[in-house]
């Protein structure tokens, strides 16, 4: 199995060859909704989720909406 290693919210981790964001969030308990994702300081769109590979040296965040600001 062919692996990648990037970093989430700053932790390195490995992922499979082809781990989308969708897998990704799946794979780390996050639910899609109140949340958005950016790579290499980039937004992914949600609508791109399912196509966004994640790649050797990648700089994945994660971040959650909290409500009152």
């Amino acid at each position: 199995m062919t692996v990648v290693s990037a970093f989430v919210n700053g932790t390195p981790v490995t992922l499979g060859a082809g781990t989308t964001v969708d897998d990704l969030l799946a794979s780390t308990g996050h639910r899609p909704t109140g949340i958005a994702v950016a790579i290499n300081r980039e937004v992914v769109p949600r609508s791109r989720w399912s196509r966004t590979c994640v790649v050797d040296d990648d700089q994945v965040e994660i971040v959650t909406a909290v409500p009152g600001g």
